[in-house]
C-alpha cells in the first residue's frame, strides 16, 4: 500500500454499507488525495500536485455515501469566509449545502472539483441552488490575490465562499469530518515550505444540518444535482 493510501486508510470513519459500493470503511482508499506545497513568504506561494486519482478517472456513479435523513448531526463550526465575514452552517439553516475541502494555490484536482460543484449548482433553478462552502485546507494560501485568481481561473460562481481561520481552527473542522490532513514543513533556502496532503471530497447536508451524502472526487455534476434535487423535495 503506497503512503497516501495508508494515510487516507487510517483517516476513515465507518459508516452504513450501500449496496453496489465498496464497504464504507474502506471508503478513503479510494479518495483522491492530492500533495501541495506552498510557499508562503517574499510575497510567493507555489504549489505542486500529483494524484492516487488522475484527473481522468471515472466517477462513480452516485455519492459514495449516504445517509438517512436526521441520522447524523453535520458538526458546526464558526469561521469567516473571503472577505472576513462569518461563515457558519448554522447560518444556512434551511437551505442545502455544499461542504468541500480545497486549497487555494492548487493547480490540478482542486480545479476541476470547483468546476464540478459549480456544474451542477447552475443546472439548479436559482430558488434550489444551494450554499457553497470550501473550507481551506492551507492556510498559508488564505490570501486575497489568491482567492480572487481562483475566482476567475477556477470560474467560481457568486455562491461560492471560503471558509478561513488559523491552523488550530480550520483543524478541528477537518477533524469533525473526517478529511485526512497532513502539513509538513520543510525550510529551503530560507523559504519556508508547506507540503499538504489532504482528501478531495465534497459533504451535501440538508436543510435541517444533517450530513447525506458524500462524494469523493472524481464525481459527476449529475450525480451531485440529482441528489440535491432529492434533498430539496424532501
Amino acid at each position: 500500500m503506497s503512503e497516501r493510501a495508508s494515510l487516507a486508510a487510517s483517516r476513515a470513519r465507518a459508516g452504513p454499507e450501500i449496496p453496489g459500493r465498496r464497504n464504507s470503511s474502506r471508503w478513503l482508499l479510494a479518495a483522491a488525495v492530492v500533495f501541495a506545497a506552498g510557499i508562503v513568504g517574499a510575497g510567493l506561494a507555489l504549489s505542486r500536485h500529483h494524484a492516487a486519482v488522475q484527473p481522468g478517472a471515472t466517477a462513480v456513479s452516485g455519492p459514495n455515501i449516504a445517509w438517512a435523513a436526521a441520522k447524523r448531526r453535520a458538526p458546526d463550526f464558526r469561521l469567516r469566509d473571503q472577505a472576513g465575514a462569518p461563515i457558519s452552517l448554522g447560518a444556512n439553516r434551511g437551505r442545502v449545502v455544499i461542504l468541500t475541502f480545497t486549497d487555494p494555490v492548487c493547480t490540478t484536482l482542486c480545479p476541476l472539483e470547483a468546476r464540478v460543484l459549480n456544474q451542477a449548482e447552475l443546472a439548479l433553478p436559482g430558488a434550489e441552488r444551494p450554499a457553497l462552502i470550501a473550507v481551506s485546507v492551507n492556510p498559508w494560501a488564505d490570501k486575497t490575490r489568491y482567492f480572487r485568481q481562483d475566482a476567475v481561473r477556477w470560474r467560481l460562481g457568486s455562491s461560492w465562499r471560503w471558509a478561513i481561520g488559523s491552523r488550530t481552527q480550520l483543524a478541528r473542522v477537518w477533524q469533525a469530518y473526517k478529511i485526512g490532513v497532513r502539513i509538513r514543513r520543510r525550510v529551503f533556502a530560507g523559504i519556508t515550505v508547506h507540503q499538504v496532503d489532504h482528501v478531495e471530497a465534497a459533504y451535501v447536508i440538508d436543510g435541517r444540518g444533517f450530513e447525506r451524502a458524500l462524494f469523493l472526487y472524481p464525481f459527476a455534476a449529475s450525480d451531485l444535482e440529482r441528489t440535491i434535487r432529492q434533498l430539496q423535495r424532501t
